[in-house]
C-alpha cells in the first residue's frame, strides 16, 4: 500500500471484471486470440502454398526448399521476440509495442493476400518483425495488469494466465480450420487475407479497449538515458554494413545463391545463443551458485532445442506427410490438410487443466523438472517413431489412416505439456537475478533456435526413406531423454535447490 500526503492508497478497483479478473484481461484475451488466429492460420498453409503448383497461385518449390523458408520464417519469429522486449523496455512501453505489433503483422497478413510473388517475402517479413513486438509484450502486460491490484489473490493471477493460454490456443484450434477450408479450394490468397482480418479485428478491439487496461505498459520501464541511443545506432550501422559487405562480396565473386540468404538467419539465433551463455559464463559477478544454476540451465536449454526442433516440423515435413500419405476422404468430403493442425490446440486445451490439477495433487511428490524434461523428450522422441512407423505401412499399403496422424499429436501434446509451462518457471528461478529481465527472451530463444537446425534437418526428409528420417531423429531424442533421467540428480545438485 503506498502512501500520498499522509493519506493511505487503497488499490485501485478494475475498471470491469470479467469473470472476477480485471476487466482489462479480456482485452489481452482478444487480442492474443486473434493474433494466434492471423499466425497459425497462415503457418497452416504456408507449406502447402509454396509447394502448390504455379496454376492455382502457388509457388512450385521442391518440398526441401520449402521446409527451408518455414524453418527460417519460424525462428525469426521467435528470435525476434529478444528485440521486442527490448523495444518495449526502453523505448515504447509495451502497450504503443503491442499496438504497432499488431499493425504491421495485419500489414504483413495483407501483403501476402497479394497475388504478387515479389511482395510474398515482404509480407513475411512485416510478420516477424511485428509479431516480435507483440507476442512477448502481451504476456508481460497481463502480469503488470495483476500487478495493478495485489488485493487479487496470486490464485487468481495464476487462474488469469490460465485464461489467457486458453485464449492462445482458441485462436489455434479455430484459425487452421477456416484457412483449411479455402486452401483446399486453392484459395490461397483469400486464406492469408482471413489472417490479415483476424489481425484487424485484433488491433481494433485493443484500441477500443484501451481503458479498460489502467493504464498499464504506458511508459517504458527502463527509458534509454543520454548517448546511449547514439551508441546503439552506431552498432546496428556497423552491424548493418558488415553484413552488406558480405553479401556484395558473394555476388561479387559469382558465388551467391538464395540459401545463403536462409544460411545466414539460421546462424543469427544459434550465434546469439553461443554470445548470451558466453557474456554470462565470463560475469566474475556470480555466486558459485549461480554460475552452478547457469550450469543446469545449459543443459535445459540443449534439451528445449531439440524439443522445438521436432515439435515444430508439425508445419512443414508433418504436413507434407499428412497430404501425400493420409487418407482424408470421408466418403464425398475431403478433410483439408490444415485441419490437422487443430488437433493440438485442441487436445491443449482438454489436457491442460487436467496437468495443471496433477501437479497440485501429487504436491511434494512431483517429480524434479529434470525428469519432467526426461519424459517430454523420450514421447516427443515416441511420436516420431510413430511417424517411422506410419511412413513404414504408407509405402507397403498406400494411404493409412488418420489416426496416425491424431495419435502422434497426442503424444506431442502430452510432451508439450511436461516441458513447456515447466520449461517457462524453471527459467525464471535459475536466471541469475542482474540478467531476470532478459528471461522471457531466453525461453523463445530455444524455440528459435530448434528451427534454426530444422533448416538443415528437414530438408534431410527428401534424401533419405522417411522412415529413416523419423526413426533416427525419434531415437535419438529418446536417448538424450534417457539421459536427462539418468543424470537427473547431478542436473538437480547444479540447480541449487530449484525443482
Amino acid at each position: 500500500m503506498t502512501v500520498s500526503g499522509g493519506v493511505p492508497e487503497t488499490p485501485a478497483a478494475p475498471v470491469k471484471t470479467w469473470f472476477g479478473h480485471p476487466g482489462g484481461l479480456l482485452v489481452l484475451f482478444l487480442t492474443e486470440m486473434w493474433e494466434r488466429f492471423s499466425f497459425y492460420g497462415m503457418r497452416a498453409i504456408l507449406q502447402l502454398f509454396l509447394t502448390a503448383p504455379l496454376a492455382v497461385g502457388g509457388f512450385a518449390m521442391a518440398e526441401a526448399d520449402a521446409f527451408t523458408i518455414y524453418s527460417v520464417y519460424n525462428s525469426m519469429v521467435y528470435l525476434m521476440a529478444l528485440p521486442g522486449g527490448w523495444i518495449a523496455d526502453r523505448l515504447l512501453g509495451t502497450r504503443r509495442s503491442v499496438l504497432w505489433g499488431g499493425i504491421v503483422i495485419a500489414l504483413g497478413h495483407y501483403t501476402l493476400a497479394l497475388p504478387v510473388k515479389p511482395t510474398f517475402f515482404v509480407g513475411l517479413g512485416l510478420i516477424v518483425l511485428g509479431t516480435g513486438l507483440l507476442k512477448p509484450n502481451i504476456s508481460a502486460m497481463v502480469g503488470e495488469l495483476y500487478n495493478k491490484h495485489p488485493e487479487l489473490a496470486e490464485s487468481r493471477r495464476d487462474s488469469g494466465f490460465t485464461l489467457f493460454y486458453m485464449g492462445i490456443n482458441l485462436g489455434a484450434f479455430i484459425a487452421p480450420l477456416i484457412t483449411g477450408y479455402f486452401q483446399e479450394r486453392d484459395e490461397y490468397h483469400l486464406a492469408f487475407g482471413i489472417a490479415a482480418i483476424g489481425m484487424t479485428l485484433a488491433v481494433i478491439q485493443y484500441v477500443l479497449g484501451g481503458k479498460r487496461l489502467e493504464g498499464v505498459g504506458l511508459k517504458a520501464h527502463k527509458p534509454l538515458v543520454h548517448g546511449e541511443a547514439r551508441r546503439l545506432l552506431k552498432f546496428a550501422a556497423i552491424a548493418v554494413a558488415a553484413v552488406a559487405v558480405f553479401f556484395i562480396g558473394d555476388v561479387a565473386l559469382g558465388t551467391f545463391e538464395p540459401k545463403h540468404i536462409a544460411t545466414f538467419l539460421a546462424l543469427i539465433p544459434l550465434v546469439v545463443a553461443l554470445c548470451y551463455f558466453f557474456v554470462v559464463f565470463r560475469d566474475k559477478t556470480l555466486t558459485p551458485l549461480e554460475h552452478s544454476r547457469v550450469t543446469a540451465y545449459v543443459f535445459i536449454f540443449l534439451g528445449a532445442t531439440l524439443f522445438w526442433m521436432i515439435y515444430d516440423q508439425a508445419g512443414s515435413v508433418i504436413t507434407a506427410f499428412t497430404d501425400d500419405k493420409v487418407q482424408r476422404a470421408i466418403g464425398s468430403f475431403q478433410i483439408p490438410t490444415p485441419w490437422f493442425q487443430s488437433i493440438n490446440a485442441v487436445l491443449i486445451l482438454i489436457l491442460a487443466p487436467v496437468f495443471a490439477w496433477l501437479w497440485v495433487k501429487l504436491g511434494d511428490r512431483n517429480p524434479p523438472t529434470s525428469k519432467k524434461f526426461s519424459l517430454s523428450l523420450m514421447l516427443i522422441g515416441f511420436s516420431f517413431l510413430i511417424m517411422a512407423t506410419a511412413a513404414i505401412a504408407a509405402a507397403s499399403r498406400g494411404l493409412i489412416s488418420p489416426w496416425w496422424i491424431f495419435f502422434m499429436y497426442l503424444v506431442q501434446t502430452v510432451a508439450e505439456l511436461l516441458l513447456s509451462p515447466v520449461g517457462l518457471s524453471v527459467t525464471t528461478k535459475l536466471a541469475p537475478l542482474r540478467y531476470a529481465s532478459q528471461i522471457m527472451g531466453l525461453w523463445f530463444l530455444a524455440t528459435a533456435c530448434g528451427n534454426a537446425l530444422n533448416t538443415w534437418v528437414t530438408p534431410l526428409v527428401t534424401k533419405m526413406p522417411e522412415k529413416v528420417y523419423y526413426g533416427v531423429i525419434g531415437i535419438f531424442a529418446i536417448l538424450v531423454g534417457l539421459a536427462f533421467w539418468v543424470a537427473s540428480r547431478k542436473l538437480t545438485r547444479l540447480m541449487g535447490g530449484v525443482h
